[in-house]
């Protein structure tokens, strides 16, 4: 297994996050030695779509994206939409991507990319119900377990987990791509 002892993830979410798709990434980054900064538009806690509620380290206003080494984007349609109507997320996300960090987007998460214009020319999966904003946003979409572009790892849903988690584990290894 690859080592995140000095890596750390900003994790961008808000209420209505799939569960599972923040939970499991976020043990797998953590069982593998990462800080996780869990970080939303507001402070206090976010639910998920399952009722699991999580604690907010920071919001979106506060953070710089230079203090993050990897960066995960939960899917949820209401987590995903909500995101990619928060300015500060949007702008975390397009500095991370022009600083060529590493990225794990599973589901809907690949909204806030397309408001964040950063998957021009780049190929990655989601929820196949976004693959048209996807492409409309100038990507490659793919129907794939996981897809890893440039250190870009991207998956469809919650059954990708196994395959999405060991591989954000090995790219945030791999550092700036």
């Amino acid at each position: 297994m690859s080592d995140l002892s000095n890596v750390k993830v900003a994790v961008l979410s808000t209420d209505g996050f799939e569960d599972s798709e923040l939970t499991k990434p976020v043990e797998a980054v953590r069982e593998a030695g990462a800080t996780v900064t869990i970080i939303a538009p507001e402070a206090g806690t976010i639910e998920g779509k399952n009722g699991t509620e999580v604690s907010v380290d920071a919001v979106t206003a506060d953070v710089d994206p230079a203090d993050y080494d990897a960066l995960i984007l939960p899917g949820g349609t209401g987590n995903a939409d909500k995101l990619r109507m928060d300015g500060p997320a949007v702008e975390f996300v397009k500095k991370h991507f022009a600083a060529n960090k590493p990225v794990g987007v599973i589901c809907h998460g690949g909204w806030i990319l397309t408001d964040a214009d950063v998957i021009k020319g780049r190929t990655l999966t989601s929820y196949e119900s976004i693959k048209t904003d996807l492409r409309n946003a100038g990507a490659t979409w793919v129907d794939e377990e996981v897809h890893v572009d440039n250190g870009l790892v991207s998956s469809r849903t919650p059954d990708d987990l196994p395959a999405f988690n060991a591989k954000i584990v090995e790219e945030f290894a791999e550092g700036q791509h």
